[in-house]
């Protein structure tokens, strides 16, 4: 009887240590196996939105200096670098050549200018003679007859043809002359603008043939140390952000790799061309942006990492990008929430689904993209936030409407389990 009663008192015992232990160890092995989330708080301030691209700083304008005639280059004026002034010699030719044929063809134009003074003297002389053998017929008639009175006629007729034909040799050697006297202003090679040379192509002793072929002597490029354009490609889902940038006068800022430190933010766009590239079928077009160089810091060549402004709002609430991108697992979130997910798999088939859709469908999805959900740690479950949003950047997304505050902290992942 002693024994069933001890081992009665030992079952209470051990239910009562039971009993009253329960519900920590539960508690203990919940909180063991509870997740644990990231976060990121909402924030209250600035925010823009912009579109990233790469382009090429280039010169506003690139002028090729060649040379119109051949021959060795005889001095070199200018080097890499040089500021020159329009009309300014840049590099001579061997004028040799050439001097010894605007001698030529200015004999030349002497001799035929000598040969019209002695065409009208001989001219003159025809008609004196007409003139006599007109007046000894008409004062003694029948003294000279009609066929030597034709012969005077004709002989004064050729006369004035062989100085028409004077002149025109002239005019001739003068044509000469004037293409001899190019050629040999042509040995000059002159700066066609004001500018900066920043590629040479030849030196003292080499010799242009331009018989067929314009050969490149210099590059100049024009208002360098003032401005400089950059040319950037742009992908064609972006085009038309960047040209409400253009149209509202938006400054482009960029950095290029020489300058990792410094920002370049007084650019601006000039030209968004409407020819389009394709390269593995990928739309691009060509925007020009143009920026200031006035301490030369620009190179031609150089790779510019832009970024065009395309809005910005100040004091705003902003919702971290990555409380955005986040799907719960379903038996992590409040089964009052649940049915939400279902609108999620609905934007995530859409998103991923690779099939055509109608226009207005398209349109319909893109505005319904606009409401969204972010998820908040309520304990034991994940609760689901609605909120409608604006515009973004690479960091944060413009909170239009919803019920969160700043400092409030938003699911964006499960921390690893140790």
């Amino acid at each position: 009887m002693k024994t069933i009663i001890k081992l009665l008192l030992g079952l209470g015992v051990l239910g009562a240590i039971g009993f009253f232990s329960y519900q920590p160890i539960l508690s203990f092995f919940e909180q063991r196996n509870k997740t644990l989330w990231r976060t990121q708080t909402v924030e209250q301030g600035d925010i823009i939105q912009s579109v990233n691209s790469a382009g090429k700083v280039e010169p506003i304008k690139r002028v090729s200096v060649g040379a119109t005639v051949s021959g060795p280059i005889a001095e070199l004026l200018v080097d890499y670098n040089t500021k020159v002034s329009k009309g300014q010699t840049l590099a001579k030719i061997d004028p040799r050549l050439y001097k010894s044929a605007v001698e030529r063809d200015l004999a030349s134009l002497r001799t035929r200018q000598a040969e019209i003074a002695r065409a009208e003297a001989m001219l003159q002389q025809a008609k004196n003679d007409e003139r006599r053998s007109g007046q000894l017929n008409n004062s003694q008639g029948g003294f000279i007859s009609q066929a030597e009175i034709d012969q005077f006629r004709f002989a004064r007729m050729m006369r004035e043809a062989e100085l028409q034909v004077a002149q025109m040799n002239v005019e001739q050697s003068q044509a000469q002359l004037d293409n001899s006297q190019a050629n040999l202003a042509y040995t000059e090679i002159t700066a066609p603008c004001d500018g900066i040379v920043i590629d040479k192509k030849i030196d003292v002793g080499q010799t242009l043939a331009a018989q067929f072929q314009t050969p490149e002597m210099f590059v100049v490029a024009p208002e360098m140390d003032e401005r400089m354009y950059i040319y950037a490609s742009v992908d064609e889902a972006d085009i038309g952000w960047i040209r409400r940038a253009q149209e509202a006068q938006q400054l482009v800022r960029f950095t290029v790799d020489a300058y990792p430190d410094e920002l370049f933010d007084q650019a601006k766009i000039v030209q968004v061309r409407l020819s389009s590239k394709e390269e593995q079928n990928v739309i691009t077009y060509p925007v020009i942006v143009e920026t200031p160089n006035k301490d030369l810091k620009l190179l031609p060549g150089m790779t510019a990492n832009l970024s065009f402004q395309i809005n910005r709002k100040s004091n705003v609430r902003k919702i971290p990008n990555p409380a955005l991108r986040f799907y719960p697992a379903r038996d992590k979130v409040h089964p009052d929430d649940r049915k939400i997910l279902d609108g999620f798999e609905d934007q995530k088939q859409f998103a991923e689904s690779p099939k055509m859709v109608s226009a207005d469908e398209k349109a319909q999805n893109s505005k319904a993209l606009s409401v969204r959900h972010v998820w908040v740690d309520d304990g034991k479950y994940l609760r689901a936030k609605q909120v409608k949003i604006g515009i973004s950047d690479n960091r944060y997304t413009e909170l239009i409407e919803g019920e969160v505050s700043p400092g409030d902290a938003l699911v964006i992942g499960e921390k690893p389990k140790k």
